[in-house]
């Protein structure tokens, strides 16, 4: 009898060890490299996952001669480096550079999901404190390196987007929209802040971080991420995100511009037709082959989907209770980035000077996934457009590459794009620590 309990033990630890790696192997993509970018991505019926898909690239570093690759006709070389998580960027008037040194608050790891996200964190070299100061780099010589650095702003609270509005630097923490007064080639802001509106930032406040865009008229856009993957806790802690929320900086206040947009983390005024446009992080946990991360023209009262749907009307089976009515109001996004690519920065090509094929359309960033076999993104693309302020029918173009090594490893990851006085495109590599400054080679 008890050889006969020892067996049917081992068989049963055999049963749940076969489906602990049967779960944990993945998910891997089967469709053809491209088949997810562009106007019209090819989808695949969902594979919801139990366990998550996790594949994080190793964070190792640039070595002291290393660099990423720039596309055929342009070079690449650092501007700045040492920094400490470098992120979000914004051009001055004069030239000088803001970049904001910044991660996530800390944030309790109480559940499996919490333990996960840590885990991934960690390994991706993401798991570092946050400077909470903005720092300003200045090339004064022209030679497309920053021989000046000062801490323009600190003890700020996880800060990422910025705007500058005539005299008055916007600054937008997680939790909170401050101004500050601006003026042209001071190093260093004392003066307390102001603050305009809180920002929703409730636990476990999962998408930190706050976008920014000044529009013409002189109202601020901030893009505020979701606090879940597919909304799992509730819409009632959902309050305020998945949106872009349209401030009056003169009276704190808002309202909700476009909602249903997951994690709209890059907002950019398109120069021809002065319309919003942002890039947005999708959902996770369908497949390797879903959901495309996206591109896309950011209209007021557009709903794009978020938890119900997804691409404009494929339906979140996973997401309960359903809501099928909000489905034909349900907005297309314009551009697929791919699946799990992770865009975070977008600058369009009015002010960088690169020569073609990059003269009209947008720079994008891609941080890089964790939840696809295999990895996705960890590059700096280029998106086409037409005359008439569309993207084109075009698929991405490689801008800057190289940030995974042969064998899988995290050189660096690109965040944040904008251009500098002469025209370069400048990259923000948050693993790296370094500033890139890509630059025409003709």
């Amino acid at each position: 009898m008890k050889k006969h309990l020892i067996a049917i033990t081992l068989i049963v630890l055999l049963i749940i060890a076969g489906a602990i790696f049967y779960f944990a192997r993945g998910d891997t993509a089967k469709l053809a490299a491209g088949a997810d970018t562009g106007r019209e991505p090819v989808f695949t019926s969902p594979r919801s996952e139990i366990f998550p898909t996790i594949n994080v690239a190793k964070a190792v570093r640039w070595q002291a001669n290393e660099k990423p690759v720039p596309a055929k006709g342009l070079t690449v070389a650092r501007f700045a480096e040492g920094l400490a998580h470098p992120r979000s960027m914004l051009a001055l008037p004069n030239g000088d550079i803001l970049v904001a040194e910044t991660n996530s608050p800390p944030r309790p790891a109480e559940g499996i999901v919490d333990r996960i996200m840590t885990y991934l964190m960690d390994k991706a070299g993401a798991g570092v404190p946050s400077a909470n100061r903005i720092t300003l780099l200045r090339d004064a010589d022209g030679d497309g390196r920053a021989e000046m650095r000062t801490a323009f702003l600190t003890g700020l609270n996880s800060p990422y987007g910025m705007a500058l509005v005539g005299d008055t630097l916007y600054v937008a923490n997680t939790d909170a929209l401050l101004a500050f007064p601006y003026k042209a080639g001071e190093t260093r802001i004392t003066a307390k802040g102001r603050k305009i509106l809180n920002l929703p930032a409730q636990a476990p406040n999962q998408h930190w971080t706050k976008s920014l865009a000044a529009g013409p008229s002189g109202l601020l856009y901030v893009g505020v991420g979701s606090n879940s993957n597919i909304a799992e806790n509730g819409m009632d802690k959902e309050a305020n995100r998945a949106a872009v929320l349209e401030v009056n900086p003169k009276t704190g206040d808002y309202r909700i511009f476009a909602s249903g947009l997951r994690n709209p983390v890059g907002l950019a005024f398109e120069p021809n037709s002065g319309a919003l446009w942002g890039v947005v992080n999708e959902r996770d946990m369908l497949g390797s082959d879903l959901v495309p991360d996206y591109l896309t023209r950011i209209e007021f009262g557009g709903f794009y989907g978020w938890p119900w749907n997804y691409w404009g009307g494929y339906e979140d089976r996973r997401v309960q209770p359903q809501r099928p009515e909000v489905r034909e109001y349900t907005k297309r996004p314009d551009y697929a980035l791919g699946n799990h690519v992770a865009p975070l920065g977008l600058t369009f090509a009015a002010k960088v000077k690169l020569g073609a094929p990059f003269q009209n359309g947008a720079f994008v960033g891609l941080h890089g996934s964790w939840n696809r076999k295999p990895a996705a993104g960890y590059k700096v693309v280029f998106v086409p457009f037409a005359s008439n302020g569309e993207a084109s029918r075009a698929k991405p173009v490689d801008v800057l590459t190289g940030f995974l090594d042969a064998d899988g490893n995290a050189r660096g990851r690109p965040v944040d794009v904008t251009a500098d006085a002469k025209g370069a495109l400048l990259v923000t590599d948050d693993v790296g620590g370094i500033v890139w400054r890509v630059a025409s080679a003709r």
